[in-house]
């Protein structure tokens, strides 16, 4: 299975699931959902987070969602989550051992059993290999490079 651009994979505030960006419309963007493959266009007003813009305070810093999710990843050795709607101790005693330190004062449980969520649906409809920064660049770096020598021609 390919590996996951977080970047590319959105939560759209007000829908249910995640989707796959798929291209910039005229009034806004078009997305597929990750669970119906259904494609529908998001206006400018929409709030949308890419999932690599995500991350979770802890004590010292803050921990990227990416990071999150291979760890939840390692510990349940790809397998599924806990249901988002097991009990709210179970929950944290959960994402205190996959993210020691997080900041209880920030970090709620309706954060936590979202990502329970998300991580489930990555798992089930995309991967939970991710790829890496190094990897994107290289990537653009190929595609610019390639865009040049076109031009050049």
């Amino acid at each position: 299975m390919e590996k996951t651009d977080l970047k590319k994979i959105l939560s759209i505030s007000g829908e249910h699931g995640l989707y796959a960006y798929l291209a910039q419309g005229r009034s806004g963007i078009i997305a597929e959902s990750l669970l119906t493959g259904q494609r529908q266009q998001f206006g400018a007003s929409a709030k949308v987070s890419s999932l690599a813009d995500i991350s979770i305070y802890t004590d010292e810093t803050d921990v990227p969602l990416r990071d999150v999710l291979t760890a939840m990843a390692a510990k349940l050795s790809q397998g599924p989550a806990l249901d988002p709607k097991s009990d709210p101790k179970a929950i944290k005693a959960f994402f205190a051992e996959v993210i020691p330190g997080y900041d209880e004062d920030r970090f709620y449980v309706s954060h936590m059993k979202k990502i329970l969520g998300w991580y489930e649906e990555l798992r089930n409809h995309a991967s939970l290999e991710f790829v890496e920064d190094e990897e994107e660049n290289t990537e653009g770096e190929e595609t610019a490079a390639a865009n040049e020598e076109e031009k050049a021609e």
